[in-house]
């Protein structure tokens, strides 16, 4: 089976332990969403298998290849990250052009009519790109390298809403055309939740959830009703958080519900991706 596997890694910065012990498999044709709170330990991750900084230990493997400056097996790969490492100057043109010659296999016919989707004016260059259209620029990329492991970080940034619901149409239309790994870093879980199907999250530096998005929430409940009455349900239950609001409240619960046992009175709802990623990430 064709994935990246990453396994044992762990990454120091002086006294901070950025990534400790990750063990994780990226297979093909998925859509994976990799999921943290600023400085879980995400950019890190993904630098790491793209090889563009080195774990302390540890391993990672492109199709049963050691990665670690291998450039058939990193050619495989390719991360949008938050750097922009084109030349100031170049013209966006020239770099669909320039772009071809590390990846064959980039549809520059394709990125210019991205280009004409998002308005981007492929006649300018890279350093007067505001924020929004510097994302823009990258997700064109991206979109167009045609690798079989795409990592985007926070592919989003900048965009407003319309250009948002544009990339996640553009990705999705791309996938079924002719699927790939793509791993999506972002803190929009809300706008992800329907695009992705698997779901990794990393706390402090280690995984804590690695399992498919349905899966993954089913394994929770939320119950709201008088506080008292909330109160006395969740005794015994595995509690992740809580939110109260003058008499209510809202628990957020692991494990299954049966829901002719919830007394008359409180609601019982299953948990949606952001609200159960915000609990099991609080401190």
């Amino acid at each position: 089976m064709n994935c990246i596997e990453v396994r044992g890694v762990t990454k120091d910065y002086k006294n901070t332990r950025a990534l400790n012990n990750i063990n994780l498999t990226f297979e093909e044709n998925k859509i994976y969403g990799l999921l943290g709170r600023n400085g879980a330990g995400k950019s890190t991750l993904l630098k790491i298998i793209s090889n563009r900084i080195f774990s302390n230990s540890g391993s990672v493997t492109v199709d049963g290849e050691n990665a670690m400056e291998n450039d058939k097996a990193l050619s495989k790969i390719y991360l949008m990250s938050e750097s922009n490492l084109y030349p100031p100057k170049l013209k966006i043109k020239k770099a669909f052009k320039w772009t071809k010659e590390f990846y064959p296999d980039f549809d520059v016919e394709y990125a210019n009519r991205l280009a004409k989707e998002f308005g981007l004016n492929v006649n300018k260059n890279t350093r007067s790109l505001s924020t929004g259209y510097n994302s823009i620029f990258k997700i064109i990329i991206a979109l167009s390298v045609n690798a079989p492991y795409v990592f985007l970080d926070e592919p989003v940034l900048g965009l407003d809403a319309n250009h948002r619901d544009l990339f996640y149409r553009c990705l999705i239309e791309k996938y079924a055309e002719n699927p790939f790994c793509c791993v999506i870093s972002t803190h929009l879980i809300e706008e992800v939740s329907t695009v992705i199907e698997d779901v990794v999250i990393i706390k402090n530096g280690e995984v804590i959830r690695n399992q498919t998005r349905d899966s993954l929430l089913e394994t929770g409940f939320t119950i709201s009703g008088a506080a008292g009455a909330v109160d006395e349900f969740i005794k015994g239950r595995e509690v992740i958080g809580t939110d109260s609001i003058g008499g209510l409240k809202t628990a957020y619960v692991l494990g299954k519900v049966d829901k002719n046992e919830v007394p008359d009175g409180l609601e019982v709802s299953a948990m949606d991706l952001q609200k159960l990623f915000v609990q099991l990430t609080n401190s």
